[in-house]
C-alpha cells in the first residue's frame, strides 16, 4: 500500500495527485482521518488535480457537508461528517447514492461511522513536527 511522509503542503498535495492519478479508483469511497489540520482538505486538492480537476476550487466542506467537484474521471464528492453525531445523520445525507454511482467519494472524518461502509479504502494523516506528515493508504 502507498505511504509517504511529506514535510510541505505543496508536498501533500503532490502525493494526493499520484493517489488520484493512478491509485484511486473512478468510483468508489476513500475515508480519510486525521486529527483537526492534519492535512485532509489539502490532501483532497491533490487527488482533484490527480484526477484532472482544478484543485483551487477545493474547500473543506465542514458546513456544507458534500461539495462536488468536476474531474476529467467523473465526479468527486467530497464529504465532512465531523459535525454529524449519529449514524441517522450520516444516512440522512443520502451517501449510498453518491458511494454505488459515477463518481468516488471521499469522506473527511469517515472513520467515525466507518461501520456503515465496509468496502472502503482508507487514508490516515498523521502530522509530526513543522509541517511533517505521514500519510497511509490501506484496503486497496
Amino acid at each position: 500500500m502507498p505511504e509517504r511522509w511529506t514535510e510541505s503542503e505543496e508536498e501533500t498535495i503532490a502525493f494526493g495527485a499520484e493517489l488520484g492519478r493512478s491509485v484511486l479508483p473512478e468510483r468508489g469511497l476513500v475515508l480519510l482521518s486525521g486529527n483537526l489540520g492534519a492535512g485532509k482538505t489539502t490532501l483532497v486538492k491533490g487527488i482533484v488535480a490527480g484526477r484532472g480537476g482544478d484543485p483551487d476550487e477545493v474547500a473543506s466542506p465542514t458546513f456544507t457537508l458534500i461539495h462536488e467537484y468536476a474531474t476529467g474521471r467523473g465526479p468527486l464528492y467530497h464529504v465532512d461528517l465531523y459535525r454529524l453525531d449519529t449514524v441517522r445523520e450520516v444516512e440522512g445525507l443520502g451517501l449510498d447514492e453518491l458511494i454505488g454511482g459515477d463518481g468516488l467519494v471521499v469522506i473527511e472524518w469517515g472513520e467515525r461511522f466507518a461501520e456503515q461502509w465496509p468496502r472502503r479504502i482508507e487514508i490516515s494523516i498523521s502530522p509530526a513536527e513543522d509541517d511533517r506528515r505521514h500519510i497511509r493508504v490501506s484496503g486497496i
